[in-house]
């Protein structure tokens, strides 16, 4: 019988401004968190991802390489972003053909979303459950698989 190659959750790296509140456990990694920022458990932030300040990511989300979320955003449960468009049917290894997603300030993106590499303008609300497949240029509320505006705000 194998034995298998274990490794433990761990904070390495981390760029932290104050009050920045983190409960473990969580694997961050090579990123930058802004002041009074709340991060909950289970959490994983990859290298090159930048999170602002008085910002809340709630438990069970992943935040990946190239994500940028600005300034008072809340990030629900369960939210995942991805970095990698699968252009060839496969995951790409290549870190150049990854693409950014910009989340800009006042965003609150709600529980089980997954949005692809995309930027969502200021003050805009994701509903729980969605797919952001493209840029949303329009402050508003949206919902659905594929994200659409429900209304303007």
């Amino acid at each position: 019988m194998n034995t298998p190659n274990l490794a433990k959750t761990k904070i390495t790296d981390v760029e932290c401004g104050t009050g920045v509140k983190i409960i473990e456990p969580c694997n961050l990694y090579g990123c930058i968190i802004g002041n009074d920022t709340f991060i909950g458990p289970f959490v994983e932030i990859q290298k090159n991802a930048k999170i602002g300040r008085n910002c809340k990511i709630q438990s069970h989300s992943f935040i990946c390489s190239l994500v940028q979320i600005s300034d008072n955003c809340f990030i629900g449960h369960g939210v995942v972003f991805t970095n990698d468009l699968f252009k060839l049917g496969m995951p790409s290894t290549i870190e150049e053909e990854w693409a950014p997603t910009i989340i800009e300030n006042n965003v609150s993106i709600g529980s089980g979303s997954t949005i692809l590499p995309v930027r969502i303008t200021a003050g805009s609300v994701i509903g729980a459950g969605s797919v952001v497949t493209k840029d949303l240029n329009t402050k508003g509320i949206y919902a659905g698989n594929p994200a659409k505006l429900i209304r303007q705000l």
